[in-house]
Formats: C-alpha cells, structure tokens, sequence
C-alpha cells in the first residue's frame, strides 16, 4: 500500500495531466475558432460559387424566365460558337505577346539594375509607379494617351517625322494600344520579383567564376540563368494565370472594339451573362477557361518542381 506522500504525489500528477489535456482540447478549439473565418470565406466565394456555375451550366439559365434543363448544350455550343472562338483567339494572342515582351524587358531590366548605377534607388520607385495603379484607370489613362487628334503619343510620333496611327478606331492598332498598356503596367512586377531573385544569388559562385577567366555571357549563360529559372518560370505562370483573366484594360479602353477586335475572353463571357443574360452559356465559358488555366498550371508546376529537384 502506498504512503501518504506517494499518493499525494500520484494525485498532483494526475491533475497536472488533467489540465494539460483541459489546456490542449482549449488549444484545440482556439484553432478552430481563428479557421473559421478562412473556412466560411472559401465556402461563400469559392465552393458555392463553383457548385452553384456547376447546376446552372446544365440549364438555359435567364432570369425572370423558366430555366429549362438542357444537359450539355451548353458545351456543346462552345464548339460552335465563332465569336467565342475569336474572343479565345484574342485573348491567346494577348497573352503570348503581353508575357513574352514583360518577361524579357522586366527580366533585362532586373539585370540592368542589380548593378551599381547612378540613382538606381530612384529610378526603380519611379518604374514601379504603374504596378500600384489600378487596371480600369490604367485603361482609361490608355485613351488620352493613344488620343488621335492631339494625344501625346501620336505627337510624340508626328514630331519625330513619323504617320500618327488610328490607335482606338482600327481594328489592327487598338490590341496593340491595349498590350503595350498591359506591358506598360505589369512588367514593374516582373522586374520587382527578378530583381529580387537576382539580389539573393550567392556572391562567391560569381568570384569563384570570375577568377577561373569567365566572361560576362558565360557567368550569365552558366550561372545566373541556372540559378534564376526556377524563379522566373514561377513569374511567368503567375503572368499567364493572370493575363488570361484580361478584362478591366480592354472594358475600360476600348469596350472591346472596335468591332470585336479587343474583345477578350472574359469582356465576351461578361457580355453574355450581363448583357444577354445568358447565364448558362456564361457559366460553360467559365469552365472552358478553367480547363484551359489548369492545364496551363499543371504543366508549369511540373517544370517548376522538376528545376526545385535538380537545384536540390
């Protein structure tokens, strides 16, 4: 039989454990309490949202008529459909010319500033200044910029000996205007995150390099790319996920026109449903373009990884 001090020893361990499990199940419940919020977050503007496009894609969905269910027609029509087909076209275009020309100047950019220069801390807050404005006023800035009559960039052109073009009534000029003003704002993120990268290569690669007679291309070609690519294959799929989803500077700019000529993907998938308030088709166009980004994001994430293995 144990001891009168045994016991009381016995009995104050027992309680320590009892508030250690009391202590965890409230550790347990605080936990859930602060998720909460990110959890109703996800089911309101994600999950229900994506259930709710779901049914209504299977239907001829308009408000303030009966919607009648129709199964896959929706889908169907989207290979049939030949001004979805060009506003898919557009948007493609878009975004293998506004990506590559961000990646390359915003990376040679990067390059260029990782240097010392006179000023550079300067200069890089004032190439900076588009990424913090908004892609609607940007759009907007975009239409007395590329002004016809007396806007400064066609100025700028006539004094220079040159034929001001039609930028926002031609059908071929107005997606320029649109790309170089969706250049114009997004390749300071390009430069910002490249240049951040290049800021945290280690130093002794390049001594170590230069000492054994290596040239400026070959410390470029050998080391900085290597070292670089998986960050900048990271920047390019957050560029691609991001230009596909287009919308505020063609709205804003050129309202998609002249003709259907800047008419983007999302601009068409937004007249539909709110314009012609055909929700149903709406919807089945938002699903072509999720197919169509995931397939986008599978493929980067695989070669993002495969660099992360190699790097390790």
């Amino acid at each position: 039989m144990a001891s009168i001090p045994d016991q009381l020893k016995l009995q104050e361990a027992q309680g320590q454990k009892q508030g250690v499990a009391k202590r965890g199940n409230r550790e347990d419940s605080t936990k859930y309490v602060f998720l909460l919020p990110a959890v109703v977050w996800i089911v309101i503007f994600t999950i229900f949202p994506l259930l709710y496009a779901i049914y209504t894609s299977f239907f001829s969905f308009r408000y303030g008529k009966i919607n009648q269910f129709i199964g896959l027609g929706n889908f169907g029509r989207l290979f049939t459909d030949a001004n979805l087909h060009g506003a898919l076209w557009i948007t493609i275009t878009f975004v293998a010319v506004t990506v590559t020309v961000e990646m390359l100047l915003g990376f040679g950019l990067a390059l260029i500033f990782n240097r010392e220069i006179w000023g550079k801390n300067v200069w890089r807050a004032v190439m900076t200044l588009p990424l913090f404005a908004t892609p609607v006023a940007m759009g907007y800035l975009g239409i007395t910029l590329f002004y016809e009559t007396n806007g400064p960039v066609n100025a700028l052109i006539a004094a220079l000996g040159g034929t001001p073009p039609p930028w926002l009534s031609n059908p071929t000029w107005a997606p320029i205007a649109v790309m170089l003003i969706d250049i114009w704002q997004w390749t300071p993120f390009v430069f910002l995150v490249a240049l951040a990268g290049l800021q945290g290569l280690p130093e002794d690669i390049y001594e170590a390099a230069k000492v054994d007679g290596s040239s400026g291309f070959q410390l470029f070609r050998h080391i900085t790319l290597p070292l670089m690519a998986p960050i900048l294959w990271l920047i390019l799929l957050l560029r691609l996920v991001e230009a596909f989803k287009v919308f505020d500077i063609p709205s804003s700019l050129t309202l998609g026109g002249p003709g259907r000529a800047t008419e983007v993907y999302s601009l068409f998938t937004y007249r539909t449903a709110l314009r012609f308030f055909d929700h149903g088709y709406a919807a089945t166009q938002g699903f072509l373009l999720l197919i169509i980004v995931s397939i986008i994001i599978s493929l980067l994430f695989g070669r993002i990884r495969s660099l992360y293995e190699v790097s390790r």
